[in-house]
This record gives C-alpha cells, structure tokens and sequence, in this order.
C-alpha cells in the first residue's frame, strides 16, 4: 500500500499483489480514513490478506494492527533508507553519522540479528556523543542536544526494527521488503502523464485509471 501526489491535495492511494493493482482511490490527503475505506472496499470486493508492506507511517501500521492484529505488517527498507538519508545526508561529517549511515544501507543484505547487533555495537560506541548537550548562553536553564539529527536517525531505526525484517520471518508467504513495485509504477504513471500536459483534472484521472486498470 502507498500513495503518490500531483499536487498537495490531488494523490492516489493504491493497493498492489503480486504486480496486479487491486484497488486505488482518489485522495486529497494521506489521513488514515482513506487507508481505512481502501482496506473496506478491499475486503468487500473479496480479497483476503496475509501480509502487508508500507511506506513506513506510523499511523498506517498502527491502523493496521488494529484491524488486522494477526497479519504480518513489512515496514519498506528503502523508505527507512531514504530517512536516514534525509537526517544525516549521503556524506556525513560526523565518524558517528558515517558509521551509522553505512549500517543502515545494509538493511536490504543483511538479517535481523546481524543488523541488530551492529546496531546495539553502534550505540554503545556512541551513547555519551549523543547525550552532549549545548546550552542556551541567554538562559542556562535552557538544553538542547547537540547532535538531534544522528539521534533522530538512530532512534528512527530503533523504532522501527520490529517491523523492518519482517519477511524473513515468514518465508513461504513472499513478503516484499519494499514497496518499489508501488514506487516504481508511480514514476512510469507520472511520466506517461507528464507527456500530455495541461491535462483537467477528470480527463487525468481518466487516464490514471487506464494505467492503473492496464
């Protein structure tokens, strides 16, 4: 499950299997309502789930396992890839960052329990760097971490572990680790798209539901 936008307000969310669109609707926004009408109609039209792979927002899995406790949730490495990225850059000043990022872009090669255990290696060599604080020369009172974005990134893998190797824990069900399948269609959607531009909205909607139907 993912969704793409043309604009702010103007996206599609769709629903994949095995490289066949099953189900997509229009959305103005990513608010979990939608991803709750999509599974709706999902289920209504007969389909039966057994596992899921999403982008990575917390309110889609937390929504997920409300409704679906039993089903194996597949958080997209390379979504968890790309935040990292975006908190540390692709060439970070810091050792700590450097290190940090490496480990992360082993994530689609590597086990849960090798990755956790360079993981916690990590953490242990960098627990104090992380905890240095700088204060506000104004107000002694007032602290802020020093280091707020290698933190975020480490604490963003932490959190998300459970989630991120989950395939392998289910082998004979085939659970893609990413939701590339979705990414991927997007870009080639868009580009088909992008060659008739002007488009009004209905006639691309239209012609989204060509592609999405093809």
């Amino acid at each position: 499950m993912d969704a793409t936008f043309f604009s702010r307000s103007d996206g599609v969310l769709v629903c994949r299997a095995n490289g066949r669109n099953l189900y997509w609707m229009e959305i103005p926004s990513e608010k979990m309502e939608y991803y709750d009408r999509c599974l709706d109609n999902l289920i209504a039209a007969g389909f039966r789930c057994k596992s899921f792979t999403i982008d990575g927002r917390k309110g889609v899995r937390v929504l997920l396992q409300k409704r679906f406790p039993s089903i194996p949730i597949q958080q997209c490495q390379f979504h968890q890839i790309q935040t990292i990225t975006q908190k540390l850059t692709r060439n970070p000043k810091l050792e700590a960052g450097k290190e940090l990022r490496a480990i992360s872009l082993t994530l689609t090669r590597t086990t849960r329990k090798t990755f956790t255990v360079e993981l916690d290696q990590w953490y242990e060599r960098w627990s104090e760097f992380l905890k240095e604080r700088t204060h506000s020369p104004e107000r002694k009172r007032e602290w802020r971490y020093m280091h707020e974005r290698l933190r975020s990134a480490y604490f963003s893998l932490r959190r998300n572990l459970p989630w991120l190797f989950t395939y392998q824990d289910f082998p004979k069900l085939n659970i893609p680790n990413t939701t590339n399948s979705c990414d991927g269609s997007f870009s080639h959607w868009k580009n088909k798209i992008e060659l008739h531009r002007g488009l009004r909205r209905q006639r691309r909607k239209q012609m989204m539901d060509f592609l999405l139907e093809s």
